[in-house]
């Protein structure tokens, strides 16, 4: 080695570091790639930018791919490249000048004798690296000074100096820092001047098509879905991806494998435990264990569970390293996800009793701070069930079982709840789970229990008063639900007032942060004041749901509220305003060409019984089987009642009596009758027995019905007329005068029994009044059930104009010809033939009789006969011949 001149520095041929030892030739050697090595040209464009900007930074966590990136770059350059590794950093300003002196000597860069070295391994003097700077400027082609894990790198005076030679070089030099973490230098310069080139740890992340084509370079391809999971397990960490890789190739299914790994027990962990764990201070890593149980964190949440006050200060510092501590914004973090996955393993064997705490005191933290969902998570983790269910109930989120926003989510948490702890809180959330299912019984039983601990429980002394009043307004809403299922208006009254006197006890946060408890209480007090035929109390309760603000919370009582009151609207004889109100609970996202059915419900069931009301049989099938999810009964007495009615009389409409009654004379089980229920359901009863010619039979069921219901009066006052007794008919229909807002569905079936008693009379020029009067009202809502009920007397009246293009068509009578002047009109069709029919039909006009039809169609004789039946109802007529014309001048043969 040279003696060092006098002027004290080291003359430029030394080969060693101002120790005097030689240098590590590996810290020069550009690292070589692997041959599954994958060249990622999105980055190595962006890193060709290092050639405009005088500083690059490629900063990423440990595995990234930094330093295989920097260095394919590197090697498909043109200028000179020097390359460091700054391991030497820890040994001295003057030893790391050494070496990068070297770097640049080795790339071809040399600089004068005049220059020097470094002679003191601890520092590195000013004038070295002004006549450094100096020299670098004065090339024409700048040298890229790479410099591998400048993370190393903490000293500040190097730092200092190394950005003191980059601003003098000038042109002469393009440097690159490969780091872990953010370098110390003063790049809000560099940005803010944008002479900066960075590529962040997100941007080294390998995108599902990068995976993929690193996949099949190990030998493996997988479906796009199998490799989108693995890079959103990985968060597309290079060496996660790599290693995963290699340790897949010796599986017999690797597929599987890379779908079910266990981070913990793979090179994964070993390569993360050593990299990052251990290199952290002991306050650090316990720090990291503790929160490893959480999906995210705050520096508070934190502290909670490590019993420190220094968190924000440790996570910000790790989050800087690239630690794989991901930051979420507005405070927040989460860990990588392998590297958590590997970290509760490591928890677990250290201090396998520390986790169930930890989760307890995340639970207790996030109740405090309002994040509900996350704090049964934690509690149910460890086990705390009361906890959870205190959560739950004082939280007033109890509602959220039955809304469809979470309700699946808390059913799967608290199935896992064994029989113990026994509390009114525990009890409550099981009850609540089990009426979700509609398990009435065993909800009852349950909401008894809790009901009668509260009871016990004296006042405010006995826990928190404002977690009190929640738990037994929580009981009464559960009490009213019950009350619902079960047909219990009086009890549901019971409960509502109380819920209304603790009500005043909870806070008013709690009422605005969860407003669907509110709600469905006073849609549950709605159904069970409905099922009483208290009409106008019910449609009070309902409608101070749908009129409230609606929010995603509350959407599925407001439903439920619309469908209760267009229920109310078609038993008042409204078909058009019940529709309407039905159809208002398919939200405005949900429109979009038809107006689509609302799905399983009361809603759906409305509709049906309108589209028979229009005599649209098919699609009132349709909405009927809509309405009934076969996986769940019909969950209250107003829609199993509903139900029942509906499906009478579509059963009635397709001429099919006797299994209308039964449809009728299915029991509704409830602890009080329903007046509207028992009138309905005797209504089409009767309707079935009078069209099976049993008048007397129809008059003794309605007037068995309850009331002076309008839709008994008017069949008990058809049943009259059938037998006969034509003032009887017209006492029973003077009896609705005093009924007020009955619509039309209603009123035009009273006006055309009202005109049969006129032509009775010899009245027919009030007869033709009336059907004139019901053939007004019936346009407007398109009904054609009444007149189809009607019966032949009907079919002898001109209906003229008022029934034209909607109750009958009008046209050639036959193919071709128009109708003669003076000829009477076609009678009603209300209804077309479907296709089975009309080949019966067809087979009809070439006189085959009914057992060569069936041979023909393949069917049975019983099927053609019921076709037959039901072709002659649609035409209006009673025989084969009669058919056969009407049909000619219809243009339908």
């Amino acid at each position: 080695m040279a003696e060092p001149g006098g002027n004290g520095r080291a003359p430029a041929t030394s080969h060693a570091d101002p120790r005097g030892d030689p240098f590590l030739r590996t810290q020069f050697a550009v690292p070589a790639r692997p041959v599954t090595f994958l060249r990622r040209d999105r980055l190595a464009g962006h890193l060709d930018e290092a050639l405009l900007t005088p500083l690059t930074v490629v900063h990423g966590a440990a595995g990234a791919g930094k330093t295989l990136l920097a260095a394919d770059w590197a090697s498909t350059r043109d200028e000179p490249v020097a390359w460091l590794t700054a391991q030497v950093a820890d040994k001295g300003g003057g030893t790391f000048w050494a070496y990068l002196l070297e770097a640049l000597r080795l790339a071809g860069v040399t600089t004068s004798a005049d220059a020097g070295l470094p002679a003191e391994a601890g520092r590195a003097d000013d004038r070295l690296l002004t006549r450094l700077a100096a020299e670098l400027s004065t090339r024409n082609t700048p040298v890229i000074l790479v410099v591998d894990e400048y993370d190393r790198v903490t000293d500040p005076e190097i730092a200092d100096q190394l950005e003191f030679v980059l601003r003098q070089a000038g042109h002469g030099m393009r440097l690159v820092l490969v780091t872990r973490t953010e370098p110390l230098l003063p790049l809000h310069r560099y940005r803010a001047a944008g002479t900066i080139t960075e590529i962040r740890n997100a941007e080294l992340a390998f995108t599902p098509g990068e995976a993929a084509a690193l996949l099949a370079l190990h030998g493996l391809r997988l479906p796009a879905d199998d490799v989108g999971a693995l890079v959103e397990r990985t968060r597309g960490w290079a060496a996660g991806l790599r290693l995963c890789a290699l340790a897949a190739q010796g599986e017999t299914d690797p597929r599987t494998f890379l779908k079910e790994f266990e981070a913990d027990r793979t090179t994964i962990a070993d390569f993360l435990l050593a990299e990052v764990l251990k290199r952290q201070t002991a306050g650090t890593q316990d720090l990291l264990l503790r929160v490893s149980v959480l999906e995210r964190f705050c520096p508070d949440l934190a502290n909670a569970l490590t019993g420190r006050t220094d968190a924000e200060r440790v996570l910000t510092a790790l989050h800087g390293q690239n630690a794989f501590v991901e930051y979420l914004g507005h405070a927040w973090f989460r860990l990588h996800p392998l590297f958590g996955e590997i970290l509760r393993a490591h928890l677990r064997v250290r201090s396998p009793e520390l986790e169930a705490e930890l989760h307890r005191r995340a639970a207790r933290w996030l109740r405090r701070s309002g994040s509900l969902g996350e704090a049964l998570g934690h509690a149910a983790a460890a086990e705390d069930w009361e906890t959870a269910a205190r959560a739950v109930i004082g939280d007033l989120a109890l509602g959220e079982v039955f809304t469809g926003l979470h309700c699946d989510d808390l059913s799967r948490l608290f199935s896992r709840m064994g029989p113990e702890p026994a509390s009114a809180a525990t009890d409550l959330v099981r009850a609540a789970c089990e009426l979700s299912r509609c398990e009435v019984a065993r909800g009852s039983s349950r909401l008894r229990r809790a009901a009668q601990a509260l009871a016990a429980q004296a006042g405010p002394a006995d826990g928190d008063p404002a977690d009190l009043a929640a738990t037994r307004l929580s009981c009464a809403f559960l009490e009213t639900l019950v009350a619902r299922l079960t047909g219990a208006p009086a009890q549901a009254e019971r409960a509502a007032r109380f819920a209304e006197q603790v009500r005043r006890d909870v806070p008013d946060a709690l009422l605005e942060a969860h407003p669907e408890l509110i709600a469905l209480l006073l849609t549950h007090l709605g159904s069970a004041r409905l099922w009483a035929g208290r009409v106008r109390d019910a449609r009070a309760a309902l409608t101070t749901v749908v009129d409230s603000s609606g929010t995603g919370a509350t959407q599925q009582a407001r439903r439920e509220c619309l469908g209760h009151l267009a229920l109310i609207d078609y038993l008042r004889g409204w078909p058009g305003r019940a529709e309407r109100t039905a159809l208002a609970t398919v939200t405005a996202a949900d429109r979009g060409g038809p107006p689509p059915a609302p799905g399983p419900g009361l809603a759906s069931l409305v509709l049906a019984a309108v589209a028979v009301e229009r005599d649209e049989l098919d699609r009132a099938q349709a909405l009927l089987d809509a309405a009934v999810d076969a996986r769940h009964p019909p969950p209250d007495p107003v829609t199993q009642a509903g139900r029942a009615i509906v499906t009478g009389r579509i059963l009635l409409a397709r001429g099919d009596p006797q299994a209308a009654l039964e449809a009728a004379d299915r029991a509704v089980v409830a602890d009080v009758a329903s007046p509207w229920a028992e009138a309905h359901t005797a209504s089409v009863a009767a309707a079935a027995h009078l069209a099976e010619g049993r008048p007397e039979m129809a008059v003794k069921l309605l007037q068995d019905a309850p009331g002076d219901e309008p839709v008994c009066l008017v069949g008990a006052a058809q049943a009259e007329l059938a037998a006969g007794r034509f003032e009887a008919a017209a006492e029973l229909l003077d009896r609705m005068r005093p009924q007020g807002d009955l619509g039309p569905a209603i009123t035009v079936r009273a006006a055309l029994v009202r005109a049969r008693l006129a032509g009775e009379d010899g009245d027919h020029a009030a007869q033709r009044g009336l059907v004139s009067r019901a053939l007004r009202e019936a346009r407007r809502e398109r009904l054609r059930r009444p007149f189809a009920e009607a019966g032949p007397w009907l079919r002898t009246l001109p209906l003229g104009a008022l029934a034209e293009g909607w109750l009958i068509r009008c046209g050639p009578t036959r193919r071709g010809s128009p109708a003669r002047a003076g000829e009477q009109p076609a009678p009603p069709v209300v209804e077309e033939l479907s296709g089975r029919e009309r080949d019966v039909l067809r087979r009809l006009a070439q006189m085959m009789p009914t057992e060569e039809i069936a041979a023909d169609l393949y069917v049975s004789v019983n099927t053609v006969k019921t076709h037959l039946k039901s072709v002659y109802r649609k035409l209006a007529v009673n025989r084969r011949h009669d058919a056969v014309r009407r049909a000619r001048e219809l243009g339908l043969l």
